[in-house]
């Protein structure tokens, strides 16, 4: 039995939907308010749920029993983000670590745990916490994987931070060209599934990016060739988002202002001797553009 912490996520979503189609039993933590329909998806894929929160240490000690392996994509950030309730102090930080504890305890062989890029370095209140946690995971005693990805296709080339391709228009971090490993959310749920059984992940960290390194300007312009339109580009100085950190108060403002500065710097991730040692089959910028491209011009309806 594999546990499954975000699962009604990006990631974890996809990490239930690829263990329930090679017959893997998986159970999925959620919360008590997590999407009704999102829950009921998992239970029709036939993946156990059980209610529980990050806070709530016998709800996780329950969640662990006979488990052979947990797999976190879980994070505030930036979807969920509550301050007071779910915050990164609460679930990315305090949360992560207790979830850790619970499996230890419950003799969980294998836990991997989604962090990111070695190279998305600016400090910010989530950086502390995903390093913090990594540091606790390596000191626990479990058997780990650390799965570190590069900037997420479906984030940072989507509406959310300005990259809205069914408008033709994006925001750029910068001047746009320096090159970056954009990766998709089903390769990293691949990588999260091969590391409970490859030797080449267990007890260590891996960086993971996709097969091209483009810049965000590359990016559009597969997006306008793919699309057949022209892009409005609208580009942030690095230094309007420093003052936008530097004023910020709340963390989950403060993070994001630090990853943006993050991307207009770049982010290569070399994946040649990792994928040598863990084949999965990558996904392109083209191929994400194609298939979104593709869903936009889609008929609403019937």
């Amino acid at each position: 039995m594999i546990l499954v912490v975000g699962a009604t996520g990006l990631v974890g979503g996809e990490i239930c939907r690829r263990l329930a189609a090679t017959g893997r039993q998986a159970r999925a933590l959620v919360r008590e308010t997590a999407a009704a329909d999102r829950v009921a998806g998992l239970r029709k894929l036939g993946v156990e749920t059980i209610v529980g929160a990050l806070q709530d240490r016998a709800s996780l000690d329950a969640a662990c029993r006979g488990v052979s392996a947990v797999i976190t994509t879980v994070s505030s950030v930036p979807f969920s983000y509550l301050p007071g309730e779910n915050d990164i102090r609460i679930t990315d930080t305090d949360g992560a670590m207790r979830l850790i504890d619970a499996a230890a305890a419950a003799g969980v062989e294998h836990f991997t745990y989604t962090s990111f890029s070695i190279n998305l370095a600016i400090p910010t209140p989530l950086l502390d916490a995903k390093r913090s946690v990594e540091r606790y995971l390596v000191d626990s005693g479990l058997h780990y994987t650390i799965l570190r990805p590069s900037c997420f296709m479906e984030v940072w080339l989507g509406p959310a931070v300005g990259f809205d391709a069914s408008n033709a228009k994006a925001t750029i971090y910068g001047d746009g060209i320096r090159p970056i490993s954009w990766i998709a959310a089903a390769d990293v749920a691949e990588f999260a599934i091969r590391s409970l059984d490859a030797a080449a992940a267990r007890d260590t960290v891996l960086e993971l990016g996709g097969p091209d390194a483009l810049s965000p300007l590359d990016a559009v312009r597969i997006f306008e060739h793919v699309g057949g339109r022209a892009f409005e580009v609208q580009h942030i100085p690095v230094e309007a988002l420093k003052a936008q950190q530097d004023a910020a108060t709340d963390p989950m403002a403060q993070t994001l202002a630090g990853l943006m500065q993050c991307v207009a710097l770049g982010d290569r991730i070399e994946m040649e001797a990792t994928l040598r040692a863990i084949p999965v089959p990558m996904t392109t910028v083209r191929d994400y553009a194609s298939a979104l491209v593709g869903e936009l011009r889609s008929p609403v309806g019937p």
